[in-house]
């Protein structure tokens, strides 16, 4: 069965799906060309208001495939170089999409399939999901923007046993660690994360596209330039129809409808 990315929506919630289960959703160039297309439709779309990523069946995503990478052993170093940009393409179009967009992961997310989750604003795991980087089990080093986001969130010593030792880090661990916002039970992930997709889509899209935006930016900018940035967010803001809609609501103590 060839790996597919697929699109349903769910209210004002796209979902995607990995699907490949016979590889337990193994990744493949389909899927990071699927899945940069299906963003961009939903940024597109004003009925789009978040994006839930998830896998099919009891999986979220072994990653890249085995096979695949040993064949391309045999061709030349571009093929697999070019496999990785189109994979990196997509990983980028996760974090700077400028709607809410989280992994619900049951099973395993391992490898590209940690990458894509901790790509992701938020995460939501069963509690008996498990989170690897086995990369060094077979020789190779991470890919998916993983190191980056590992050493941006954890201690060093902690993304260094991670990575090098390549073992299997339990939800519980993760969620401890603040990389997981939700714990549910076994087979509850994709219902929680529809429900946590609920309420954000109750929310002025604007307002989260810039809180996406300044979250993004703020590691890699001076006080000065972020204080700068917050400033021009803000006013933008308050001068968009729904501040107007929003502090109407609030002062009437009504529930707010953001266009």
């Amino acid at each position: 069965m060839t790996a597919e990315l697929k699109s349903t929506t769910e209210g004002g919630t796209m979902v995607l799906t990995l699907s490949n289960p016979s590889q337990r959703n193994a990744l493949g160039p389909e899927m990071y060309a699927a899945g940069i297309e299906a963003l961009n439709g939903a940024e597109n779309s004003n009925e789009v208001r978040s994006v839930v990523l998830v896998g099919e069946g009891p999986w979220f995503c072994a990653g890249g495939s085995l096979q695949r990478l040993s064949a391309n052993r045999e061709r030349e170093p571009a093929v697999q170089a070019e496999s990785i940009e189109a994979l990196h393409n997509w990983i980028d179009s996760i974090r700077t999409f400028p709607k809410p967009v989280i992994a619900a992961v049951e099973g395993a997310a391992a490898g590209a399939g940690f990458s894509l989750a901790v790509a992701c604003d938020f995460i939501v795991a069963a509690r008996d999901a498990v989170f690897a980087a086995s990369y060094s089990g077979v020789a190779l080093s991470p890919d998916g923007g993983l190191s980056w986001h590992l050493a941006q969130f954890l201690p060093r010593q902690i993304a260094s046993e991670w990575l090098m030792l390549g073992g299997r880090i339990d939800a519980a661990r993760l969620h401890a660690l603040g990389l997981i916002n939700e714990v549910t039970e076994s087979g509850q992930a994709l219902s929680a994360a529809l429900a946590l997709a609920h309420r954000l889509n109750a929310r002025a899209p604007n307002s989260l596209a810039s809180i996406k935006e300044l979250l993004g930016e703020a590691r890699s900018a001076t006080f000065a330039s972020q204080l700068s940035q917050e400033r021009d967010h803000f006013v933008r803001n308050l001068h968009h129809p729904n501040a107007g809609i929003g502090i109407a609501a609030f002062l009437a103590k009504e529930t707010p409808r953001y266009e």
